[in-house]
């Protein structure tokens, strides 16, 4: 049958609503109204007689009633287009071919609504903020008319025309069905089997709409996979008398074939499975007479067909679970649905059946090695319950002690015990992950067994090992995706189930595996902290640097591709190859910025690993270039790296002849820099370098001589060279320097900034020593510093900044005499985008602020409370921690500037932006933090405008800002708090209630609940103080 057309009736379906055609369903459903009697040939008339009426009235109804026209000629439309016979002299087809036609017209008028609808975007701020329901929605009641619409097209257009043996007879089901056997007239044209597929056909039609597909299916699957195996398995004649005999022509046999597939690939597996075992029925019952036959045995060739199926099933991933929950699901209830003993009973009955079908291997498997080797490994995770013990804390423990005993105890490094290991590393690296989660007494017991097999390993396996632990090697076994460790009752770890993930629990289960990876990073970091004195940590520090040069080398502009509703499946799997691709490069930063922040000094313990430090920088940065993404980053990480170099070469390390031959390695990529780079000054400095390491340093140019010392920082502020402290840190100096240049330069790789930056001396932070005086500071310094302070380069202008604050928080008479100055340098760096300059510049406004409030405070504050014309929002919010720095430094002495601070602060929490919001009201919390009695003639403005932005600010952010101030209040008065809040404190309790009750965020009402319990805990003690154990002595006149 073919499929009748979408803009069948386009017309008709402008107005023509689900209404008219729901009450049409139920004008040809409704019962009949004449009384029937207790004889069976009554009760066939009284159906007949209904089915007639209800067609009649159904003709009338759409014959006169005008509101009835447009579905009239909808129906017209689709049964016109239709290609299988509607009308017969049996009652019982027509009946059915008009609730076919209705389907249809439901069908087709539910998808152009779904079409032309088209919601507005919901408003979040109001109640009726879920989205629109969309016009093709059935209710209950109407859902309910469906399915009794169904169930009478399934009755009477599908069970009845079933050979004896194919699905359950309607005998077989109810009373109605018995009925309805005996009143189809199965002679009367059209065929039996012409309607049976007309039937199935037109319901496979109507199932293509969703929610229609889903009212078929979850009630009379079984019936139509019946029909379909009957239209295309069935045997027919082979040689038939007439050719009008051929009732199905192969194509419609074939067609039914496809559909019954398609319908079994498309619907709940475990339901398919039971409904194919119905199908497929049991052992030949003996029948003595017709009250006692249940059904007809299922002939061979459905028999054969159902088995193949539900081989097909069973070989399908996750095919043995479907077998089990098809089969157990709705187990229990007995036989008959009595005792616990039947129940029992009828359970292990249908346990064995599981078994004996997992057993037997089907003809479609090649063997029964390949069939086992398929089935096996799904047995025992379709039987994981959530929670069930795998292993106790017994065992687990047991286990690792022996482990222990016999590797580390033992200290056997033989090959065989060390390989024997390695299956298991990754396992035992995620228990010693959970171990340092809470206490436990293995978690040693699991690091010295690492630390061991990871000394004992050669150096590749050894890395290799390390990528599986840091997830840059999905190849490394770990613990099963179902299994999950768990803290035991004594102290120990047990092996359990995992609980299942619901929808509703995505996000949070994201959330634990985003955590769960830096956890693991971390302790990853940790345990190298462990390895550096054998040279791993330097080793895999080396190799996550090299990762990143190959990650640098890949294009970043083939991320930016078309929208995912224009992409082809290939497409989308090149867009989740490069996902994954971005993973690594951030697993790769991740990794590389806890190696620099665990990692000691003492990271390389070789020159060669020093070398091929150098070489993984220069590497980088030649792949930058050939990408074009050179950054001031890559310019300060690759002069760091060359200078390095110089170092090697002025003299820092003793070289000889297996260490030039360790340096020769850098000739190429020093070349390739000088060719390529665009800086001169790196291009003759990588030209001489060339040349020092070729000659082994017999000949060394002026510039690297530079280099080195620039790096080395050998000059003093005053740049004359003092004997005395150059005899004392000359050992120092060949070492230490060099080994605190590597750390900076793992922090450049990583994008990180270092708490020294590493810069020449002349610009670099003052050292704090004994015997350093105020005034030591000279004029010269300090112009070289101002200097600086305008360099281009990041880390220069950030360590000039630095050491400008620290001569103001010293008081440096030179830097204090130059306080305007300092603070426009500060304030012009406030702009600045890099985080380290203006967090530098931020401290060193708040310093002056701390040491001439009179001066700079009330010019910030005006700056502060601006307008975003004069200064960008970015600017006022640096201001504004300015101005939090400043209060916390002023202490006590910030109650002389309350008045300009509160006044500001109120104005601010009522500025557009929301940001500036936020800032002002955590301000004001500090402030109000500090002030302690003195806030008491202002307390009122503050908790009016506290409770009017709880209550009415549209922004979250606002919100939690204001309930937080109400906190740091009550936290700083503590019992102060009843007498400077004495006025206010029953309004800060009304609305700390209002937010827990009503308010949406869930931090705003953390926030409250937690201020609420400090409010608690201070009337607890001012109704009941503490009773003090104390005795007065008074001594009388």
């Amino acid at each position: 049958m073919a499929a009748p057309q979408q803009a069948a009736g386009g017309e008709a379906l402008e107005t023509c609503g689900l209404e008219s055609i729901l009450e049409a369903l139920k004008l040809l459903l409704s019962p009949g109204g004449s009384d029937s009697g207790s004889l069976q040939i009554t009760k066939h008339d009284v159906l007949l007689v209904t089915l007639n009426s209800n067609l009649s009235a159904l003709e009338d109804k759409l014959l006169k009633d005008p509101r009835w026209k447009k579905l009239k000629f909808l129906r017209d439309e689709i049964a016109n287009k239709a290609e299988w016979p509607q009308n017969s002299v049996d009652v019982t087809w027509s009946f059915t071919s008009q609730a076919l036609l209705l389907l249809l017209c439901l069908k087709e008028t539910m998808i152009h609504l779904a079409a032309d609808f088209n919601p507005g975007k919901p408003n979040l701020r109001t109640p009726e903020a879920a989205p629109a329901l969309s016009p093709d929605t059935l209710s209950i009641s109407q859902q309910k008319t469906v399915q009794s619409a169904l169930q009478f097209v399934v009755t009477l257009g599908v069970c009845p025309y079933l050979v004896p043996g194919v699905g359950v007879p309607l005998r077989c089901r109810t009373e109605f069905g018995a009925i309805v056997q005996d009143v189809v007239c199965l002679d009367a044209p059209p065929h039996a089997t012409r309607r049976l597929y007309s039937s199935c056909r037109v319901l496979l039609n109507v199932a293509r709409h969703t929610s229609l597909g889903s009212l078929i299916f979850c009630r009379h699957f079984g019936d139509i996979a019946a029909g379909l195996c009957q239209l295309g398995f069935c045997p027919t004649k082979r040689s038939p008398l007439k050719p009008e005999e051929e009732v199905l022509t192969e194509e419609e046999r074939t067609l039914s074939r496809e559909a019954l597939r398609d319908i079994l690939d498309q619907v709940y597996q475990p339901l398919a499975v039971r409904e194919l075992l119905i199908l497929q029925g049991g052992p030949p019952q003996s029948c003595t007479d017709e009250k006692t036959q249940v059904r007809c045995r299922a002939p061979a060739w459905l028999r054969r067909l159902c088995g193949q199926l539900l081989s097909e099933r069973l070989m399908r991933p996750s095919g043995v679970q479907a077998v089990v929950r098809g089969i157990l699901e709705g187990a229990g209830a007995g036989a008959a649905g009595g005792s616990d003993a039947e129940a029992a009973a009828a359970d292990w009955k249908k346990c064995d059946l599981i078994a004996k079908i997992l057993a037997s291997c089907p003809q479609q498997s090649l063997s029964a090695e390949d069939y086992y080797r398929d089935i096996c490994p799904q047995i025992p995770e379709s039987d994981m319950v959530p929670g069930i013990i795998l292993v106790t804390e017994e065992e687990l423990t047991m286990c690792i002690e022996d482990v222990f005993k016999v590797y580390v105890v033992g200290n056997e490094p033989v090959t065989v015990l060390v390989d024997s290991l390695l299956p298991v590393l990754g396992v035992l690296f995620s228990l010693y992950c959970f171990t340092k989660q809470s206490v436990s007494h293995i978690r040693s017991l699991c690091q010295e067994i690492l630390l061991w097999i990871l000394g004992k390993l050669e150096r590749k396996k050894a890395i290799a090992s390390l990528k599986g632990f840091a997830g840059l090697d999905k190849s490394v076994s770990s613990l099963h995706s179902l299994c999950q460790f768990r803290a035991a009752t004594q102290g120990g770890i047990m092996v359990t189930i995992k609980e299942a993930i619901c929808d509703e629990d995505e996000d949070e289960a994201l959330y634990q595996k985003v955590s769960s990876e830096q956890c693991q990073v971390e302790h990853l970091g940790d345990l190298l902290a462990h390895c550096q004195e054998c040279g791993l940590a330097g080793d895999f520090f080396i190799f996550c640097l090299k990762e990143l040069t190959h990650v640098a080398m890949e294009n970043e502009a083939e991320l930016k591709t078309k929208p995912f509703s224009s992409k082809s499946l290939l497409e989308l799997e090149q867009h989740q190859t490069l996902v994954e691709r971005q993973e690594q490069k951030l697993l790769v930063l991740q990794l590389l910025t806890v190696l620099c922040e665990r990692m000691s000094e003492q990271l390389f313990t070789n020159i060669t690993q020093v070398v091929d430090f150098v070489a993984a920088t220069l590497q980088r940065a030649c792949a930058s270039l050939a990408h074009q993404a050179e950054s001031t980053v890559e310019s300060q990480t690759l002069s760091m790296s060359m200078g390095l170099v110089a170092v090697m070469l002025g003299g820092a390390v003793q070289l000889k002849s297996s260490g030039f031959a360790v340096l020769k390695q850098l000739l190429p990529l020093l070349e390739k820099v000088s060719e390529v780079y665009p800086d001169p000054v790196i291009q003759e400095l990588a030209v001489d370098l060339h040349i020092t390491i070729s000659t082994h340093g017999a000949f060394s140019t002026e510039a690297v001589s530079v280099a080195a010392q620039s790096t080395l920082n050998k000059k003093d502020p005053e740049g004359e060279l003092e004997e005395q402290q150059q005899a004392s840190h000359e050992s120092y100096t060949d070492e230490s320097h060099l080994q605190q240049q590597q750390s900076h330069e793992k922090s450049k790789q990583t994008g990180l900034k270092s708490d020294a930056p590493l810069i020449p001396q002349e610009v670099s932070e003052p050292r704090t020593t004994t015997n350093q005086k105020s005034g030591s500071v000279t004029t010269d310094q300090l112009q070289e510093i101002l200097l600086s302070a305008y360099d281009p380069q990041i880390p220069t202008r950030a360590a000039a900044l630095r050491s400008l604050s620290c001569w103001i928080e010293r008081r440096e008479t030179k830097a204090l005499e130059m306080q305007e100055k300092l603070l426009k340098i500060f304030l012009e760096n406030l702009e600045h985008e890099d985080t380290f300059v203006y967090l530098s510049a931020i401290r060193g406004v708040a310093l002056l602020s701390d040491a001439y409030p009179e001066k700079i405070l009330l010019g910030l504050l005006a700056q502060y409370d601006s307008d975003e014309d004069k200064h960008t929002p970015e600017t006022r919010m640096k201001v504004g921690e300015v101005l939090m720095r400043t209060v916390r430094a002023l202490g006590d002495m910030v109650s002389k500037y309350r008045e300009p601070l509160i006044h500001t602060f109120l104005r601010g929490a009522r500025d557009p932006d929301s940001a500036h919001r936020a800032s002002s009201l955590s301000n004001l919390g500090e402030l109000c933090q500090r002030l302690d009695f003195l806030l008491g003639s202002v307390v009122h403005e503050v908790t009016a405008c506290l409770i009017a932005v709880a209550k009415t600010d549209r922004e979250v952010q606002v919100r939690r800002a204001a309930i937080h101030v109400i906190v740091l209040l009550l936290r700083g008065l503590s019992q102060k708090a009843t007498e400077v809040l004495r006025d206010v404190l029953k309004d800060l309790y009304h609305l700390l209630k209002h937010v827990v009750r009503l308010e949406p965020d869930d931090v705003a009402k953390l926030h409250a609940q937690l201020a609420l319990e400090e409010l608690d805990e201070i009337m607890r003690n001012f109704l009941f103080p503490p009773q003090k154990l104390e005795k007065k002595i008074v001594v009388l006149p």
